[in-house]
């Protein structure tokens, strides 16, 4: 047993209390991606995509309780005029100009290639490639609050 544990290497770590704001949009936008990717392999599979969560509420006579509601999921891609499916990528209520201003949708020519689209957009925003656009959006929207 001592030598499973000196062939291991040890360090000196803290794991910090909060992750950066922008760690935490990152996550949030990955999260997102991930939803459609899974509502896009229940449509090709032909099932329903149905996640739960919990909702909070309140009975009538004032108890307050969780119970289970499907969420809805609203998918990112349509088929466009060209007969091909356009996907955007939003981020909350925005949608993310990601190709430069004013280019806000992906063109694919197929849905066979939707799945690895959304794949690489998964990667693309785990690598930290859409924080500039998340940071837009974001600014966007709290702007919006400050009326």
């Amino acid at each position: 047993m001592a030598t499973s544990l000196a062939s291991l290497k040890f360090t000196t770590a803290k794991k910090p209390f909060q992750q950066p704001p922008v760690q935490l949009r990152r996550n949030k936008l990955v999260a997102k991606i991930a939803e459609q990717i899974a509502l896009a392999t229940a449509q090709a599979e032909g099932r329903v995509y149905a996640p739960m969560r919990l909702k909070t509420i309140t009975d009538e006579h004032g108890d307050r309780r969780s119970i289970e509601a499907t969420k809805k999921v609203r998918q990112w891609w349509w088929t466009a005029d060209s007969g091909k499916l356009a996907l955007t990528v939003r981020y909350g209520a925005k949608v993310l100009e990601l190709g430069g201003k004013g280019k806000n949708a992906i063109e694919i020519a197929s849905t066979a290639q939707l799945l690895p689209t959304l794949e690489l957009l998964k990667e693309c925003a785990a690598n930290g490639e859409m924080d500039a656009a998340v940071e837009t959006a974001g600014a966007a929207l709290r702007k919006g609050f400050g009326k």
